[in-house]
C-alpha cells in the first residue's frame, strides 16, 4: 500500500508541472492567437489555421515599431502619445501602462536590481526589487530614498514601499532568481534546486 501511495505522489510529483505548465502556455498561446485571429476567420473561413492570428499579431507589433523609427510616422505616434497623455482619466491609466511596458522592456528596466530589507524594528530580512530611484519629484526629503517593490508569496501583488538607500543591501543575485525564491515562499533556491534538498545533503 504505502509503495502504491509513493508510486502515485511521485506521478503527481513528475506530471502536474509538466500538466500546468502546458495548460498555461496553451492558453497564452489561444489568447494571443485570437486578439487578430477573430478578426481573420471570417475571412479565411476553412482555410484558417491556428497560430496565422498571433503570427500575424507579431507581424504587426515588428511593422509597426519599424513605422516608429520612420519620420512622418514616427512623428505621428509621438503627437498620439502627448495627446494620450492629456486627456484627463486617460492619461492615468496610459502613463501607468507605458511605463510599466517600459521597466520590462525598456532600455531602463525595473525589476533589475535586488534588495535586501531589513524590516523596521526586527532583525528579518526581505527580498525586493528596486523599481525607481527618482524619489525627489514627490518631494526634496525623498532625494535619498529609492522604491523597493516587495511581491507577496505565490501571488503576483505586493507592496511598495519608499526605504532610505542607506538602510538597503544590494545583491549579485539574477531577478529572476530572486523573484521565484520569493513566489515559491523559499522553497527554490537562488541555482534553481530545492531547498529542501540542499538542506538534507
Amino acid at each position: 500500500m504505502r509503495s502504491i501511495f509513493k508510486n502515485f505522489m511521485n506521478g503527481i510529483l513528475a506530471i502536474v508541472p509538466i500538466i500546468l505548465v502546458i495548460y498555461v502556455i496553451y492558453k497564452t498561446f489561444m489568447f494571443l492567437d485570437s486578439i487578430l485571429g477573430n478578426v481573420l476567420k471570417p475571412f479565411l473561413k476553412e482555410s484558417y489555421i491556428p497560430g496565422i492570428g498571433l503570427l500575424t499579431t507579431l507581424v504587426l507589433i515588428t511593422f509597426l515599431g519599424w513605422l516608429s523609427t520612420r519620420f512622418i510616422t514616427g512623428s505621428i505616434i509621438r503627437l498620439v502619445d502627448r495627446l494620450l497623455e492629456k486627456i484627463p482619466f486617460v492619461k492615468t491609466i496610459y502613463s501607468v501602462i507605458k511605463d510599466t511596458v517600459h521597466s520590462f522592456l525598456g532600455d531602463k528596466k525595473s525589476f533589475s536590481k535586488v534588495a535586501l530589507v531589513t524590516v523596521p524594528g526586527t532583525n528579518m530580512k526581505s527580498l525586493g526589487f528596486i523599481t525607481s530611484d527618482n524619489l525627489q519629484v514627490f518631494h526634496e526629503t525623498l532625494s535619498e530614498h529609492v522604491a523597493v517593490y516587495i511581491p507577496q508569496t505565490f501571488q503576483v501583488a505586493g507592496f511598495t514601499f519608499l526605504i532610505p538607500v542607506a538602510d538597503i543591501e544590494i545583491l549579485d543575485v539574477k531577478p529572476e532568481d530572486a523573484m521565484k525564491f520569493i513566489l515559491s515562499g523559499g522553497m527554490t533556491s537562488v541555482n534553481g534546486e530545492k531547498n529542501g534538498k540542499q538542506n538534507s545533503r
